[in-house]
């Protein structure tokens, strides 16, 4: 077992869950815990919850949360480091306003903590730990309760003003849905898994047949989680298909027009939908961007990331170690 002196930990906060490790200075995870976002409250019990899952990871590690060398948070919303506060984090429950994320852990955890854009940490896992290692410019894609996204430019995490990487939020319909960011006809208003759920739940007010809210009962879900998408594909739901497929070629316009922008040595596909319906759905994917590709005798490289559900805490962790440079 490695010293305590160079764990860190690193937690990824998701829509729909949190995953928090603890990493040695291999990268290597010595002790984990998940559990669910809360629906209701505000930032404050989102903040407990994520101590909670900390604590239990450090304690599956062997060691306790105030002797880790810092812990690293991948969050969505606006992100101030310097400032330590989380704005506007629309997925999650009563997060309009600027909160002190990283103040409230801290007193938590009782060691330093570093914030850091959840799909840019995750994007940067990738590039650093996983299927983006050959490449110098990266195109990172998170499918899950929104469609973020991560860059990375030249070898380093592009951050723009503060707002880069907002793939989810590029038009791909004049006129269109609305999307929960309140503006309309955006990627995510058609392939994030909240919207989604909107939809879905509006169409079956009106009557359309479906197996989603079924499912998710049985599974004792109160959300169409990825997990409740998949098996209502599985048993041929026509709604889930109809919608599933609409967000297919949502992604691939959005993402294809980015491609057409920054020309990326690769783009990763990842986020709880996307790695739960894995390779065959990143070929859809790689499918429905071909029309819109500029460079379409030389299509981008579009892979599945290789981290799987751990690349948010990976790359939150990493915000650790770089800090410490």
């Amino acid at each position: 077992m490695p010293t305590q002196k160079v764990l860190r930990g690193g937690i990824d906060l998701g829509g729909t869950k949190i995953e928090a490790i603890i990493v040695d200075s291999r990268q290597r995870v010595l002790g984990s815990s998940r559990r669910p976002t809360p629906t209701t409250g505000g930032p404050q019990d989102v903040a407990d919850q994520m101590a909670h899952a900390l604590s239990e990871a450090a304690t599956a590690a062997g060691v306790k949360s105030a002797e880790l060398i810092g812990v690293g948070v991948g969050s969505p919303g606006s992100i101030d480091p310097d400032k330590g506060t989380v704005t506007s984090a629309r997925n999650l429950p009563d997060w309009e306003g600027a909160f002190g994320l990283a103040a409230a852990l801290r007193t938590a955890l009782k060691t330093e903590v570093y914030l850091g854009n959840d799909v840019a940490v995750a994007t940067n896992a990738e590039f650093r730990l996983g299927v983006g290692k050959e490449y110098k410019t990266l195109l990172g894609v998170f499918w899950g309760t929104g469609v973020g996204g991560g860059l990375v430019l030249n070898g380093k995490l592009w951050h723009g003003r503060g707002g880069a990487g907002e793939i989810g939020h590029m038009v791909v319909k004049l006129g269109g849905r609305r999307c929960p960011c309140g503006r309309v006809g955006c990627m995510e208003a058609y392939a994030g898994r909240a919207a989604l759920e909107a939809q879905a739940r509006k169409e079956a007010d009106k009557g359309t047949k479906t197996h989603l809210f079924k499912i998710m009962e049985e599974r004792g879900r109160t959300r169409l989680t990825s997990a409740v998408w998949w098996h209502a594909l599985d048993r041929e739901d026509k709604l889930a298909t109809k919608l599933i497929d609409a967000a297919v070629e949502a992604l691939g316009a959005g993402i294809a027009s980015a491609s057409n922008l920054l020309d990326p040595d690769a783009i990763v596909i990842g986020g709880g939908l996307g790695v739960r319906f894995g390779e065959p759905y990143v070929q859809r994917i790689r499918d429905a961007m071909l029309p819109h590709l500029f460079e379409d005798q030389n299509p981008v490289p579009v892979k599945l990331v290789a981290l799987g559900d751990l690349g948010g805490a990976l790359g939150a962790a990493l915000l650790v170690s770089d800090a410490r440079r």
